[in-house]
């Protein structure tokens, strides 16, 4: 079928691929039809780099992780979906005999298969075979575009969980491409009174301010931690949430931390960075890490229906399927202001 092919580091194809052979239909599974795939932070990594980390791109492959579709058919045994069900997919499979998987922290299976991620195929193509259980039935008041920004949702609202967001907390999102802002969303959907946004994009900072109770920094004009003490009475935040991968930024993480704050760290550090633990020991911080997120899925789809949280204004590009290559060009070259893009396929 024909897909966006990752021949190696920066050489996008769209040719026929085969990939039947892995496509074959279990009694718990559905295929779907593609209609929408985000361009994700990972997708663009693999593209310039081939690599994130000890994953690396050693056969052509398909990306593509953030998507929704419709169930074109189903498994004999699977009985909470049916041909015509509009659905957005969770792309990381675990291993359901593993370890991790029955302690519930299955997103941290050594053994999970998640789309897009070597030697595993993504779905920028037609359709895909996926568990009946890690697909999401969604309602028609949730458009496929808003219906594939659950994949990364899910990361915000994993964060804002792992945090333990209370009511009237204040927390900083470090970062405001499209994971911070849909923590930032995630936070105030929890129960935070005010989230401050930093970074160094005033036209994503404007677009973080529409979002509610959102106040902008930019880094390059404003120091951070002067900011928020003076906005806070000298106390700081609750929280602080490292969405933007910056080793300088993460570095500096406890500094507008309040007495017994948390910091959750999000963004994917690939360097190590300089951790104050004197710093964090006389604040008492409690610091967390998220690797994705694990049971989320379902509560994203229910926020999305009920408005608690809107994320299209994050969705700022979208292509056609034909234009997919063109498309990871300019996702690549980090254009000002851009937050989510996503390719449309044909229907």
């Amino acid at each position: 079928m024909k897909s966006l092919v990752l021949e190696e580091k920066m050489k996008l194809s769209l040719r026929d691929f085969p990939i039947e052979r892995e496509e074959v239909m279990g009694p718990n599974d559905v295929r779907i039809k593609l209609h929408t795939v985000g361009i994700c932070g990972s997708d663009v990594h693999y593209y310039t780099h081939g690599a994130i980390g000890d994953f690396v791109v050693k056969a052509p492959m398909i990306l593509g992780h953030e998507a929704s579709g419709t169930v074109i058919e189903a498994g004999s045994a699977v009985t909470d979906l049916k041909v015509g069900d509009r659905v957005c997919m969770e792309p990381g499979v675990p291993d359901p005999l593993s370890r991790p998987t029955r302690l519930g922290l299955y997103n941290v299976d050594p053994a999970v298969r998640f789309w897009a991620t070597p030697p595993v195929h993504g779905v920028l193509r037609p359709s895909v075979v996926h568990p009946a259980a890690f697909t999401f039935k969604i309602p028609d008041t949730v458009s496929f575009a808003e219906a594939a920004m659950v994949e990364p949702l899910a990361v915000g609202v994993h964060a804002a969980t792992k945090a333990q967001v209370k009511p009237g907390d204040i927390a900083l999102v470090i970062g405001a491409g499209p994971i911070g802002l849909v923590t930032a969303l995630s936070a105030l959907a929890a129960g935070c009174a005010r989230v401050f946004v930093s970074d160094v994009d005033d036209t994503k900072l404007a677009l973080a301010a529409s979002l509610g109770a959102v106040t902008p920094i930019n880094v390059t004009r404003q120091d951070v931690t002067r900011e928020i003490l003076a906005a806070t009475d000298n106390w700081g935040v609750e929280i602080v949430f490292e969405c933007s991968g910056s080793p300088k930024a993460a570095a500096a993480v406890f500094d507008p931390l309040c007495p017994s704050g948390r910091v959750v760290f999000i963004g994917m550090q690939l360097e190590d960075i300089a951790y104050s633990v004197g710093k964090a020991m006389v604040r008492e911080a409690r610091v967390e890490h998220v690797f994705r997120y694990a049971h989320v899925f379902p509560r994203c789809v229910a926020m999305l229906a009920s408005g608690a949280i809107n994320v299209k204004p994050l969705i700022t590009r979208t292509f056609g399927f034909e234009e997919s290559v063109e498309a990871f060009r300019i996702a690549a070259s980090a254009p000002s202001g851009e937050v989510k893009m996503q390719i449309e396929l044909p229907q």
